[in-house]
């Protein structure tokens, strides 16, 4: 192997080996980490920080409280954690942020030194066990300067290998022009930038019945994926590794309309050049979609080339069953959504790979 080009994790870092226990790496792409600490800081200085659940229904909420108090220790911690990645045939997890620890709201300075905490968190959680965990971090998009500062530091101080962002930054669209510096730079690192929503920023309809989280998280993706496209982030980027979550949302199964908006409307053309479904699968999507019929699709539609185990542990929301749910596949398509296109990703390569000597 070239000395330029390690494993696709880029000239300056070296690949990262990790524990392979059976036939297939099985890589968890979408799976989070809670660090209390920076919700301390923040809570210390802001007297009301904004809840974006605040409309969430009353039984809803109290599932909510039942839940965390439960997932607690594994959210905030790893001993369990790592036991349950044995008992599901996880080698390894790569750790983002909860999505309620971006923290776009605050000011700029508290803004930075909460994920300045967040991510020293999880490079210190990783360090526990580097062959079993890998991190993905947050950065402070409120100041991209600031963020892109952090981004930096995330990579050659801390070792992460992502940078988990929301679907919005404080009501703002991430095509946004203030925002792409940090796409520019993301990409210009290679750097892995996983996007997970938090509830859905119009959801006084989702109140009920915890819509907010089953329509309201894979809606609000669809829009802020949407806008990436239509607004030309992907088309100035097209270099950029982005992973949406739970499947891309609604976007892989609909994307016939937006096609045929670009063809009819010169409004939908304004700064793009091809049919948006060609940016579409430019990204990489998890497969936490719970239906195989729905998998089956995503592989026809998207390409198994572009999909990553994603389990979002370890809340109720996740897959209860990785591996079971990837065995109807193919054994070569089976390998590639279960860890080689997460690793490729990260720049994982199993124990034992002789690129790991390199």
């Amino acid at each position: 192997m070239s000395g330029d080009h390690l494993c696709a994790c880029g000239p300056e870092r070296a690949p990262i080996p990790v524990m392979q226990r059976g036939k297939h790496l099985v890589v968890d792409l979408h799976c989070h980490m809670n660090i209390a600490s920076a919700e301390a800081l923040v809570r210390a200085e802001m007297d009301n920080p904004p809840n974006p659940l605040a409309f969430m229904s009353q039984a809803s909420m109290a599932t909510n409280a039942r839940l965390f108090a439960s997932i607690g220790r594994k959210l905030n911690g790893i001993d369990e954690r790592l036991e349950d990645m044995d008992r599901l045939g996880v080698d390894v997890q790569a750790i983002s942020p909860s999505p309620g620890q971006y923290y776009y709201f605050a000011p700029d300075e508290l803004g930075r030194d909460a994920a300045r905490m967040v991510n020293d968190g999880i490079a210190a959680a990783v360090a526990q066990h580097p062959d079993r965990l890998v991190g993905m971090g947050t950065v402070p998009l409120q100041n991209v300067e600031m963020a892109v500062q952090e981004m930096r530091r995330c990579v050659g101080n801390l070792g992460l290998r992502g940078i988990e962002i929301g679907t919005n930054v404080a009501g703002r669209e991430l095509a946004d022009e203030a925002f792409r510096p940090f796409f520019a730079a993301a990409e210009d690192l290679g750097l892995l930038v996983f996007m997970h929503p938090l509830g859905f920023t119009h959801g006084a309809r989702l109140a009920e019945h915890y819509l907010d989280n089953i329509i309201g998280n894979p809606l609000e993706s669809s829009i802020a994926l949407s806008h990436l496209i239509f607004g030309g982030v992907l088309e100035q980027h097209s270099g950029l590794k982005l992973c949406v979550a739970h499947g891309g949302g609604y976007l892989p199964a609909y994307w016939g309309r937006m096609d045929h908006a670009f063809r009819a409307r010169e409004d939908c053309r304004q700064f793009i050049a091809r049919e948006p479904s060609t940016y579409l699968r430019q990204v990489w999507l998890d497969t936490l979609v719970f239906d195989r019929d729905q998998l089956d699709s995503l592989i026809r539609n998207h390409g198994a080339d572009r999909l990553c185990l994603g389990t979002d542990y370890p809340f109720d929301m996740g897959e209860p069953d990785p591996i079971g749910f990837h065995d109807h596949l193919p054994d070569g398509v089976k390998a590639s959504l279960l860890g080689l296109n997460a690793a490729e990703l990260l720049g994982l390569v199993p124990k034992g790979c002789s690129c790991a000597s390199d």
